[in-house]
């Protein structure tokens, strides 16, 4: 059976996506407390961003899940479709 290798990112990509997340939420929260309006108006927006980051958070977690749980099911049968070929050629 094949193995499987993984390859996990480089310091550096991982450095970037933090730091763009961390900016990002910086400058939506300066944008919130800097804005114009009523603190309505300003809470109804940093809540909205809350909801809008852990949306995000969650899609791309499950879409990542279902990619795995994907690539597992296409192994087992990988390896049912391999044992039934070493028994057939036996």
């Amino acid at each position: 059976m094949n193995e499987v290798t993984l390859q996990p990112n480089s310091t550096s990509w991982l450095l970037f996506v933090r730091l763009t997340f961390g900016i990002s939420i910086a400058a939506m929260a300066a944008f919130i407390f800097f804005m114009e309006g009523s603190l309505l108006m300003r809470g109804y927006l940093a809540l909205n961003s809350l909801f809008l980051i852990s949306s995000t958070i969650m899609m791309s977690k499950t879409m990542r899940d279902e990619h795995e749980a994907q690539s597992l099911i296409h192994k087992i049968s990988e390896a049912k479709t391999n044992k039934i070929l070493k028994e057939y050629t036996e």
